[in-house]
């Protein structure tokens, strides 16, 4: 009787296989038709899935994701501990989700760049929101230019809290220093959607400036990030550094 349970439960199984198989290879050819124009968010999440798990049903998966977390966005910017907590979905799965917004900000940064002239003001707060992209912490990046205003250096110097960031003065000199820079673009996040600065973001970039100013380098602008969008400083004349001049 089990051997006869048993060998049912592998047809089962291998009836399951093939169906999921063919389901696999539809939406494939689908995907290679068409791209993605005509498929819903839980497919696109279902497809991603079939190379993060192999040999199970992802439709089922992906729903369960999309209905935990609202939109494949969340999906991706979910916590990898929050995203094992739904069924079938381990950590090597939840690492891999995690890394599709890393690639799309690798892959718009040097995509849509050129290092070799001399970028807009604009061109390189453009290259600078592209950095926070997929980032759920606040983060902090600076852009540094030699004095025919190529960019000599730019990435990311600190990593925050979740609503949380200071400005490190000391590791900005020593790659102002560094790259013998005469003016920097500072940039950070708000992971919270709103890009208003803080009191503490115009306190600290008041003080950067003085520190920076003493040794004839020139802050050309300090943007805030929030959900691919910015806020410039300058533009808005928000701190001394930017020609607000405070109340006495």
């Amino acid at each position: 009787m089990l051997i006869y349970h048993n060998i049912l439960l592998r047809k089962r199984n291998k009836v399951i296989d093939i169906l999921h198989d063919g389901h696999r290879k539809r939406l494939k050819e689908k995907f290679e038709k068409f791209g993605l124009d005509h498929f819903n968010e839980h497919e696109v999440l279902e497809l991603l899935l079939f190379w993060a798990i192999p040999r199970k049903d992802t439709n089922k998966i992906a729903h369960a994701l999309i209905d935990k977390f609202g939109s494949i966005s969340s999906v991706f910017d979910a916590p990898a501990k929050l995203l094992m907590e739904v069924d079938d979905v381990g950590k090597s799965c939840a690492l891999f989700l995690k890394l599709i917004p890393q690639i799309a900000r690798v892959y718009e940064e040097s995509k849509h760049f050129d290092n070799k002239k001399v970028p807009s003001l604009e061109e390189c707060c453009t290259k600078l929101v592209l950095k926070f992209i997929g980032r759920t912490k606040e983060v902090i990046a600076i852009m540094l230019f030699d004095s025919k205003g190529k960019i000599v250096f730019d990435g990311i110097i600190n990593y925050g809290s979740v609503n949380a960031v200071e400005v490190y003065s000391r590791r900005i000199i020593e790659l102002v220093s560094a790259y013998s820079a005469t003016s920097i673009i500072l940039a950070h996040n708000h992971p919270s959607g709103v890009a208003i600065p803080s009191t503490s973001d115009i306190r600290s970039t008041d003080e950067l400036c003085k520190t920076l100013k003493s040794m004839r380098v020139t802050i050309i602008d300090h943007i805030i990030v929030a959900d691919g969008d910015y806020v410039s400083m300058k533009d808005c004349k928000i701190g001394e550094a930017f020609g607000y001049e405070p109340p006495k």
